[in-house]
């Protein structure tokens, strides 16, 4: 992190849900702006998805403590969609408390002000991650812009502004033409946003994971190590399989037999041993993590039947191959 971002009087975070540095590079001529930006790739955090990535953003606490661990994770006995905040398709936030899921104050407990989709404010995910802010809601990326300039204006010194764009686009068309066209919307985003940006103030470009063109190519886990399983949470790129009863080693054996070709096949012991959620695993976090882990190392993504959505997602997210874990961190100055 550069002196100048260290001494500057007013600091804009934008997050660019979904926009890996890797796709960034692919395609640079559709977001000139954001490619001019100084800085580099860091990594993001395991899984590379969403729920997790916002929160140690927000936070600044690696999963392992954070405790939101996934997508989708087991809460006590039951499959918790943490976008949603929903389990078994019903609304979650009285049985399973945003506020004590997640515990930890947002940005230190400054309560800054927090520019988002306003539709997100009273969700059980924004209570988890953004307990306290101040929310200032937009409704296009125009009013995204506008919402900024004023808190800018107000004299704040830090304002965290989202855009999900990106991501949405990825999810349901992949990394082609509609993918580009919503690059090019976002990168005028940036340059609105530079235009408003005043003298001594910064503007930080970031991203919580990036993304893989998986298309049809969805595999279902083999029978053998199906007959050994629970439930299943995480998601397509980081699947977590919950043994039944006694069964941790047998789903262990057959998940390495029937698909160690396309990915990463561990048990939770070696996967918090290797500190992929960070050094320090807390008992809370612990048990919603399953007991085997298929992590995609191809091009593909493992089905779970009681994952859905409103549409079958073409790009998907979640391992940690490098077109996912890259992410942008880049600065302009006013």
């Amino acid at each position: 992190m550069s002196a100048e971002l260290l001494e500057a009087e007013q600091v804009v975070v934008l997050v660019l849900d979904g926009l890996g540095w890797q796709q960034l590079e692919r395609h640079a001529h559709c977001a000139p702006t954001v490619r001019s930006l100084a800085g580099r790739a860091i990594t993001s955090v395991a899984p590379t998805t969403t729920a997790t990535a916002l929160t140690s953003i927000t936070t600044g606490l690696a999963p392992g403590v954070h405790g939101i661990v996934g997508y989708r994770m087991r809460v006590d006995g039951r499959i918790l969609n943490v976008l949603r905040w929903n389990a078994d398709s019903r609304d979650a936030r009285a049985a399973i408390v945003p506020e004590r899921t997640q515990p930890h104050a947002a940005f230190e407990g400054q309560r800054p002000p927090v520019v988002t989709r306003a539709e997100f404010r009273e969700t059980g995910f924004t209570r988890a991650h953004l307990a306290g802010a101040r929310h200032l809601g937009w409704r296009m990326p125009s009013t995204l812009v506008a919402e900024v300039a004023g808190a800018l204006r107000r004299n704040e010194p830090f304002i965290y502004a989202y855009y999900d764009g990106i991501d949405k686009i990825a999810h349901e068309f992949g990394l082609a033409e509609h993918y580009e066209a919503e690059l090019r919307a976002a990168d005028r985003l940036v340059a609105d946003l530079l235009e408003v940006l005043p003298t001594g103030a910064a503007l930080v470009v970031i991203s919580d994971h990036g993304q893989v063109d998986v298309g049809e190519k969805v595999i279902t886990p083999h029978p053998e190590v199906l007959s050994h399983v629970d439930v299943q949470s995480g998601e397509g790129r980081f699947r977590w399989l919950h043994a039944r009863p006694g069964r941790s080693r047998q789903l262990l054996e057959a998940a390495v037999a029937h698909h160690s070709d396309t990915g990463w096949i561990l048990g939770v012991d070696q996967i918090i041993d290797e500190g992929w959620f960070g050094p320090v695993v807390t008992d809370e976090a612990r048990v919603r993590l399953g007991d085997v882990a298929l992590v995609a190392r191809e091009v593909v993504s493992y089905t779970d039947p009681t994952d859905t959505g409103l549409y079958e997602l073409r790009a998907r997210h979640g391992s940690l191959t490098a077109d996912e874990m890259l992410v942008p961190f880049l600065t302009a100055f006013g």
